[in-house]
């Protein structure tokens, strides 16, 4: 289920739960959401809905700072792909083949990560090798000829092997990492806080509108977190365009 449905969902059942409050409350006796009884109601509502800001602030930090964490993995593949191809050319002329090369596997690279969009385009992905992998070869086979070229070469092999530990962890990042059983449940809490909202007063059309702007920022706010769960797929994903450029 994409972002924006799952958040669709959460309002349709938080607003349900606010409308079956306020035909509940029509069946109440008075003395139920009035004197002692409201201020309970009051306590119990207050409680519930400050470990439902707690855990949505959570989820939203966390979420964000896996975003940006991921933001920064791409802006390191990047920087070590323009450094690589930065040290091949003081190599010299022998190893323009490597550049050469590098440059054939920016696109490959990018389609391995942004791999909904590849695979929207028709790529047919190949598992069978890393796109970094034959630049990697054709750098060990570099024969260098003097001090500069060895430890230019030295430098290029490091960076390659940063490259290929950087777009692991690229890899690595789970597609999904939040759980739709703890967003169940947060979406129950929301329920109750709406619903008991609608029992607490009596309906009129500000009341109505002041709670439905509160359970459309509330299921905006699930739309946000799953959003920033998805850093390659979605309206808020990371751009390739710096990868793509980083070689022109």
């Amino acid at each position: 289920m994409s972002p924006i449905q799952f958040a669709s969902v959460a309002f349709v059942c938080i607003m349900a739960s606010a409308i079956g409050g306020v035909l509940l409350r029509t069946r109440l006796p008075e003395h139920h959401v009035s004197g002692d009884s409201k201020d309970v109601i009051k306590l119990s509502i207050a409680l519930v809905a400050t470990m439902s800001a707690l855990v949505l602030a959570l989820l939203f930090a966390s979420t964000r700072t896996s975003f940006e964490r991921t933001s920064a993995l791409v802006s390191r593949l990047t920087a070590d792909i323009t450094e690589l191809d930065r040290v091949l050319k003081h190599y010299g002329p022998e190893a323009q083949p490597v550049r050469n090369a590098l440059r054939a596997e920016i696109q490959p690279m990018i389609d391995s990560i942004w791999r909904e969009q590849a695979i929207a385009r028709g790529v047919k992905l190949d598992e069978a090798k890393s796109p970094e992998e034959e630049v990697l070869f054709m750098l060990q086979d570099l024969q260098p000829n003097s001090p500069r070229q060895r430890a230019l070469q030295a430098r290029a092999l490091q960076v390659s092997s940063d490259l290929a530990q950087t777009q692991l962890a690229l890899f690595a990042q789970p597609t999904d990492s939040i759980s739709n059983t703890f967003l169940i449940v947060l979406i129950v809490w929301l329920m109750f806080i709406f619903g008991i909202f609608s029992i607490s007063a009596p309906p009129n059309p500000t009341l109505f509108i002041v709670i439905a702007i509160c359970i459309l920022s509330a299921s905006a706010a699930f739309y946000l977190i799953l959003e920033l769960g998805l850093p390659f797929g979605g309206l808020m994903q990371l751009s390739e365009e710096p990868l793509r450029n980083a070689l022109k």
